[in-house]
């Protein structure tokens, strides 16, 4: 049975740091392209961040660019999102995704959560002083 188990969140100051965990079973992350994505409350869900399965390529919404950054363990099969300089606006309920290989299509597509077929349980992530 495929699963994605996401942990790491919490509260933290603004301007603070999380890195959340998805850990994979049932299959191999470096197979799947593996993404992170975030609802707020009374807010559309929106992609984060997602790595390829072929060559590692990295995509990341522009509201968290230079900020974020997704990472694979392939030994550990898990995906990794370090989350810096934290804003309130960052608060959300982070989901990890997993679907098929992207492969040229990765910065058209990566953001559309129709293309993902496993979803985790989502970890909470709240921005607050």
């Amino acid at each position: 049975q495929l699963q994605l188990v996401e942990s790491g969140g919490g509260l933290v100051q603004p301007g603070g740091s999380l890195r959340l965990s998805c850990a994979a079973s049932g299959f191999t992350v470096d197979y799947y392209l593996i993404g992170w994505f975030r609802q707020a409350p009374g807010k559309e869900r929106e992609g984060v961040s997602c790595i390829s399965s072929s060559d590692g390529s990295t995509a990341y919404a522009e509201s968290v660019k230079g900020r974020f950054t997704i990472s694979r363990d392939n030994a550990k099969n898990t995906v990794y999102l370090q989350m810096n300089s934290l804003k309130p606006e960052d608060t959300a309920v982070y989901y990890c995704v997993a679907g098929p290989a992207i492969g040229s299509r990765l910065k058209i597509l990566w953001s559309h959560s129709s293309w993902y077929d496993y979803w985790g349980q989502g970890t909470q992530v709240t921005v607050s002083s």
